[in-house]
This record gives C-alpha cells, sequence and structure tokens, in this order.
C-alpha cells in the first residue's frame, strides 16, 4: 500500500477528509489511495486473523487503518463466537483509532451492530453518552444493522439523544440513520419528525426527507 502511494491524491483526500488545523481529522495522513484498492488488499488477505488486523489500526495512514477495520468485519463475519467477541471488545478499545466518518460507517455496522442485534443495546447508550466524536457516530450508525432487520426502537431514541447534538457530522448520521428507517417505515419516520422536527438540526432534518416528495418536504421545512 505505501508503494502505491499518491501524494497528489493524498492531499486531496487530506482536504476532504478535513485534516487541518482546527478540523474534525486534524492530523491524518493519507497515501492517497482509493477504496476500491484498498478493498482489493483486504481481498488478498482474507485469510489475516484479528491481531494483525488490530495491528494496522496503529498505522498514521488512514487507508491502511481503513484495510485493518474491514479486515476485521471480514474476521467478525466469518469467525466463530470466540472469534466474534474478541473483534467486538478490541474494536471498542480501539475507538480512538477510529478516528474519521469513512472509518466508523465501514466497520461499525458490520462489528457493533452485528454484535448487539440479539443482545443488550446498553452499550450503544454508554458510547452515545461519552465525549469522544467517534464513539457517538459509532453508536448511531451501528443501528444501521438493527434497521435492516426491521428493529427501528434504537434509531429513535439515540436520534432523540442526538438532537442538541452541535456537531455537523452528528447530524448527518442522525438524518442518515433516520432516513433509512423511512424506507421501510414511511409512519414511523413521519411521526418521530412531526414530534422533533422543529428541534432537529437542519441538516438532520433534510438528510431524514429526502425521499419524501417535494411537498412534504417544504412542508416539514415550512416550520418557523
Amino acid at each position: 500500500m505505501s508503494a502505491a502511494a499518491n501524494p497528489e491524491k493524498a492531499a486531496g483526500m487530506a482536504r476532504f477528509f478535513k485534516c487541518g488545523p482546527g478540523q474534525y481529522g486534524e492530523g491524518d495522513r493519507f497515501l492517497g489511495l482509493p477504496n476500491p484498492a484498498v478493498r482489493g488488499v483486504v481481498r488478498s488477505c482474507r485469510d489475516a486473523m484479528p491481531e494483525e488486523a488490530f495491528k494496522l489500526l496503529q498505522s498514521p495512514w488512514h487507508e491502511i487503518r481503513l484495510c485493518g477495520l474491514l479486515l476485521l468485519v471480514r474476521c467478525y463475519s466469518g469467525g466463530d463466537e470466540s472469534v466474534r467477541e474478541a473483534v467486538y471488545r478490541g474494536y471498542l478499545a480501539h475507538t480512538e483509532r477510529i478516528n474519521n466518518w469513512d472509518l466508523t460507517d465501514l466497520s461499525a455496522p458490520g462489528i457493533v451492530g452485528e454484535h448487539l442485534l440479539n443482545r443488550s443495546r446498553a452499550r450503544l447508550y454508554r458510547l452515545a453518552a461519552g465525549s469522544l466524536l467517534w464513539e457517538q457516530r459509532i453508536a448511531m450508525v451501528s443501528t444501521l444493522t438493527f434497521i435492516r432487520h426491521g428493529d427501528f426502537a434504537d434509531t429513535l431514541k439515540l436520534a432523540e439523544l442526538f438532537l442538541p447534538h452541535r456537531h455537523d457530522l452528528m447530524h448527518k448520521a442522525t438524518g442518515w440513520m433516520l432516513r433509512e428507517v423511512g424506507k421501510r417505515d414511511r409512519a414511523a419516520l413521519t411521526e418521530f419528525l412531526n414530534r422533533h422536527k422543529s428541534a432537529m438540526p437542519r441538516t438532520a432534518l433534510r438528510y431524514a426527507i429526502e425521499h419524501y416528495d417535494d411537498a412534504a418536504r417544504k412542508e416539514f421545512l415550512s416550520f418557523p
């Protein structure tokens, strides 16, 4: 991966992922590799063990950490119960290394969401209540797994908890998950929006209502 680095693309990626001083990805470093190239490495390392994947999370390079996370998703999917438990626990022990929105979004549903699908969801609320932005986003996007199984309760509860959140990345994640609920149960989303639209950050609301028709979107956005 290092040998395939593209400095020109790396500079553009650093701007896209907001890695400048004071931005949410401050200090992160990129090789300049597109996601398909990273996924190609993952496919070539299909026999990698979790402990090898966790080593990659220590890399200063964003794409190498992404590679490690995608390997962990693969390990979780194909592992027995002891492997899955180790991947889940190790993942949550390394949240400071899962430090941008693509890293959370491409890994949390396949690890945290899958692990908690038929278990207590209490850990999600501890993540949501913490001070680390990435743990909060992990909590929210992990519910995509539940949504895909027709379970919307925790998505709606977390969305309500995050209504006063001040970061745009959480507004987008919340609106995205609400939109996914609405694709499967329009009535549930409409009821949520009617109760909370005046308190929702505008970005979250716009994301949530993307699949409504023009008239409905205008109605949701027309409150004072």
